[in-house]
């Protein structure tokens, strides 16, 4: 019919594409985990206190860029329990052969674990993208033995800077346009991006105690070719990539480069913020 919006959801779109460029995200997310760059997720690593013996869920765990700290962190005798609905993600964390780590396909609104099996949880930029924020939270919670900590870390939107306003002109001149966005997680977005939202909701799920922190994120991009190297690890970018034929994607790559070294002949810095959330059950 002329004129119909398509309507996607969010688990028909996202765990395809980032299973797909799966290899791009982790090797950004280890570049700027292993220069601290990553300040949100560090906090999240921080604030679940892990120790020697325990059990730590890792909630939408991508390739397991935390997956590997905690497991570290709580050997000898622990274990860290990766779950993401991504299966490419997955296989690349299962790729990183991480002593003391296990992973499995699993909707984290929907977690297959007895109440009260695990002595913590973390999540690093995973529940803006779940449709039912209070059902992740909830399912959160009841996983969780009393007392333990839950701490999850979400980006902030709304700071566009020079640098993806080039990317995205370049886009738009190689690129299809944008394809329809989930629109079943926007109330989830709304309620991540306020603090007191944010807390309300976990304290809502059962949480005995929850405080949201706002962390500032700087990142250093080596060159304009790192950054367009890795732009397909942002979603929006890899969904209008894919199906794009050889010649386009050269193009894109080719103009984004081009563009961004005329403005930042050299390093390039971008800034962000976090939520991140401590929550006790």
């Amino acid at each position: 019919m002329a004129g119909t919006v398509l309507e996607v959801k969010s688990k028909e779109v996202f765990p395809s594409i980032f299973s797909r460029h799966a290899a791009a995200y982790e090797r950004r997310m280890d570049d700027i985990m292993s220069r601290g760059e990553a300040r949100g997720r560090q906090r999240v690593i921080d604030l679940v206190q892990a120790r020697p013996g325990m059990r730590i869920l890792d909630l939408a765990c991508g390739p397991g860029t935390l997956t590997g700290p905690l497991a570290a962190m709580v050997a000898p005798g622990g274990e860290v329990v990766g779950v993401d609905l991504a299966p490419g993600m997955l296989e690349r964390a299962q790729a990183r052969r991480i002593p003391n780590a296990r992973f499995e396909v699993m909707d984290i609104e929907h977690l297959s674990f007895p109440d009260g099996s695990f002595d913590a949880a973390a999540c690093g930029h995973g529940l803006q993208f779940v449709p039912d924020l209070d059902r992740a939270l909830v399912e959160a919670r009841r996983v969780l033995r009393p007392g333990s900590r839950f701490a999850a870390s979400v980006p902030l939107g709304g700071r566009r800077q020079e640098a993806w306003e080039l990317l995205e002109k370049s886009a738009a001149t190689w690129l299809p346009a944008p394809p329809p966005r989930p629109s079943d997680n926007k109330p989830t977005q709304a309620a991540l991006g306020d603090v007191d939202a944010f807390g309300a909701a976990a304290r809502s799920a059962g949480f005995a105690r929850a405080d949201v922190e706002v962390v500032e994120e700087k990142v250093v991009w080596a060159s304009a070719q790192q950054l367009v190297d890795l732009a397909t690890s942002w979603w929006d970018f890899a969904a209008r990539l894919e199906g794009v034929d050889d010649s386009r994607r050269d193009g894109f790559r080719r103009d984004a480069v081009a563009m961004l070294r005329q403005r930042y002949p050299g390093a390039i810095e971008t800034a962000s913020q976090n939520h991140v959330l401590i929550a006790i059950a």
